[in-house]
């Protein structure tokens, strides 16, 4: 199986009116997503953003429940933030993996999309080219156009089973789904 990183991106990312803004790290994205994550095999799980500020806050939670206090609160969040990595950009993930494959995500339903099912052969086959693949997930109303460019893949958007084309889900609902589907047990 070749080895999957998730990557969150909170800059560039689009607001409502579809300017590029910085979101704001939560507590809850960083929690859930690594238990996500530590749950499906995940190796990585990098929080990007631009500002050092919200980057030492990730840092001051991993160090209060890996080694402070909350380890005996808690004793099960430790292992699962011990995958997270906050870091200032894509670029900053690519240097440091440069054989890595990155496959981004969005709502919008565009042509040329990897659909679901082949990713998965791709993950699980395990034998082809690449060695690790980053899955990016972006904040707000989502990715940048440049950032989805730049991207190696852009997997299929999810669809529901809804009578509205309703795609306005949580990233922590977005990352849950595409976990499963890609990496599941079904």
């Amino acid at each position: 199986m070749i080895e999957v990183n998730i990557a969150l991106v909170h800059y560039p990312v689009l607001d409502k009116a579809k300017t590029k803004v910085a979101t704001n790290i939560t507590n809850f994205d960083i929690h859930d997503i690594a238990r996500l994550g530590t749950c499906y095999g995940v190796k990585n799980y990098y929080l990007v953003h631009p500002m050092r500020e919200q980057l030492m806050f990730v840092e001051r939670l991993k160090d209060h429940w890996i080694c402070g206090t909350g380890r005996t609160y808690n004793s099960l969040r430790g292992p699962s933030l011990k995958i997270v990595r906050p870091i200032e950009s894509l670029d900053a993930i690519r240097s440091l993996n440069p054989e890595c494959e990155f496959w981004g995500t969005s709502a919008k339903d565009d042509s040329h999309r990897l659909k679901i099912r082949r990713a998965r052969e791709r993950l699980l086959e395990g034998s082809s080219t690449p060695k690790s693949v980053c899955l990016v997930f972006g904040t707000g109303y989502g990715l940048c156009p440049e950032i989805k460019e730049s991207m190696d893949e852009v997997l299929s958007p999810i669809e529901g089973r809804g009578p509205q084309d309703f795609r306005h889900l949580s990233v922590r609902s977005a990352v849950s789904i595409y976990l499963d589907r890609l990496l599941g047990q079904w």
